[in-house]
């Protein structure tokens, strides 16, 4: 890809290979996630049959991930050979495609990084002993994850909900599970709304 396409798809979209820099990030990111989700399916093969609720939290984070790495993958490998196999010059959307491929990028990283969080700590934010987890990490720091596609942050009292693209869920901000709409609290980690 550097040493052969980069330098066409220069040549043809009329931009110095310095500018291309998204399209082998986006790759590496690729490289990276294929190597991760490679392990994650030991991991969950290694998963106690009896934790169930560990079991569909690392299925869920596992799926999203993967999900998220499939859509990156399609638009590097088959939108962006548009780019290059065109003989009409420079393409006008070409920056259009460079704000959908890095972030694609950006948010393929961000369900990654969450799902190797969660494998470090032992999916330790699932509830299995019937006491909130939110109790444990209160006294950790709320930092900001990935959200789901297009969905709107919700500004409840908590600040804990992320509506997502479907009407009929919301999104923990805390573990990312995707809960029915009148749930009250997360059904994965009981993290309230």
């Amino acid at each position: 890809m550097q040493t052969v396409q980069l330098e066409k798809l220069s040549d043809i979209q009329c931009q110095p290979e310095s500018q291309l820099k998204f399209v082998i990030e986006a790759w590496q990111q690729i490289v990276e996630c294929r190597r991760v989700l490679k392990w994650t399916y030991a991991y969950g093969y290694y998963l106690p049959e009896h934790e169930q609720a560990k079991r569909q939290f690392f299925e869920y984070l596992q799926g999203e991930a993967e999900s998220g790495l499939e859509r990156l993958h399609q638009c590097t490998e088959k939108e962006l050979q548009s780019y290059i196999v065109t003989t009409e010059g420079p393409s006008k959307d070409f920056n259009d495609f460079r704000t959908k491929l890095a972030g694609l990028t950006s948010v393929t990283r961000n369900y990654f990084e969450n799902l190797v969080r969660a494998l470090e700590n032992g999916l330790s934010d699932v509830d299995t002993h019937g006491t909130s987890s939110r109790d444990v990490s209160s006294s950790k720091t709320s930092k900001s994850r990935g959200g789901r596609g297009k969905g709107t942050i919700s500004s409840k009292s908590s600040g804990s909900t992320r509506i997502s693209d479907d009407a009929a869920h919301w999104s923990c901000d805390h573990c990312t599970y995707a809960n029915y709409k009148s749930a009250t609290a997360c059904q994965m980690c009981h993290h309230r709304r």
